[in-house]
């Protein structure tokens, strides 16, 4: 290997502790970092559904929307990241969470309720891999929102936003999940 070949690993983190966005280090058992995790585990679930969504022609347009979705979570953690006395420098829709960030999530949600209406059971995950994998996406997601409550709660700077889009992406999630199955879902009960 070249001595002129880049490195993936930087030996920063040696210390128990990762970088901030814009600077600044972070303790990697903080709650802003476990959230940050979360959404990367998220953000990997969602691949695998997009990838069995993919599989299916019929289901591009839910692919499409997983796909913008984990792009969203990026802008997310780039958010939770951020160097607080650099928010000056957050690009919206790139590293900063807006209040439209949430609207779309929003709007995305009542499109997907409107085609594939909500059935009123609870439902047993499964019926697909991609319905599966959005399930388990869903789940993350709502421990990263609880992990970015424990970050704000602990002094970190969790912007209003951040917040309100990851209790909207778990809602999201659940509908996606709905939708990638149709009506091989079974309920929890007969």
């Amino acid at each position: 290997m070249s001595s002129n070949a880049s490195r993936i690993y930087t030996k920063t983190g040696d210390d128990g502790t990762t970088g901030r966005l814009f600077g600044g280090r972070v303790g990697k058992d903080d709650a802003l970092v476990e959230a940050c995790g979360d959404i990367d585990e998220a953000v990997g679930a969602l691949g695998v559904a997009r990838a069995e969504l993919l599989l299916d022609p019929a289901a591009a347009e839910l692919a499409a929307l997983v796909l913008t979705t984990q792009r969203q979570l990026f802008v997310l953690a780039a958010d939770l990241m951020a160097n607080p006395h650099a928010r000056d420098r957050l690009e919206p829709g790139i590293s900063l969470a807006t209040a439209q960030l949430t609207t779309d999530v929003e709007q995305a949600i009542d499109e997907l309720t409107e085609r594939h209406p909500l059935r009123p059971v609870f439902i047993v995950p499964g019926a697909s891999r991609a319905s599966a994998a959005l399930d388990l996406a869903r789940g993350v997601v709502r421990r990263a929102e609880r992990h970015a409550v424990a970050a704000a709660r602990a002094g970190h700077d969790v912007s209003d936003p951040v917040l309100l889009t990851l209790n909207r992406m778990s809602d999201l999630f659940y509908v996606l999940a709905r939708a990638a199955a149709g009506v091989a879902e079974t309920p929890s009960h007969d």
